[in-house]
């Protein structure tokens, strides 16, 4: 798993493993980067369900009422499948885009 940190934005991908063992590190590294605004990068995974994106939807509610962003980048499920609770983009440029916006609606107390 490689954490790469741009100022108060992690971004989390995998390059050799599969899902299950993917989920399981981020739920035990969530300690470590709690206080920062996460995006998971799930692009190496070529097989991806719904379920998978669904197994994350507690740690992204909890990491959401901290008021930080949580932010699921992947092309291999739609946002249409996915509870609106669930920030799902198809590009890391997305991402990105999305942490910005809730910093500022964050700053603005919105």
């Amino acid at each position: 798993m490689i954490f790469d940190k741009d100022g108060n934005t992690t971004i989390i991908f995998q390059e050799k493993a599969s899902i299950t063992a993917f989920i399981k590190r981020v739920h035990d590294s969530y300690e470590n980067i709690k206080d920062d605004n996460i995006i998971l990068n799930l692009f190496s995974f070529t097989e991806l369900t719904k379920n998978d994106v669904l197994e994350f939807l507690e740690l992204s509610n909890k990491h959401r009422a901290s008021n930080k962003s949580f932010v699921i980048v992947t092309d291999k499920v739609s946002y249409d499948e996915v509870p609106e609770e669930i920030n799902l983009v198809p590009t890391l440029q997305e991402a990105k885009d999305i942490v910005e916006m809730e910093e500022i609606e964050r700053d603005l107390g919105i």
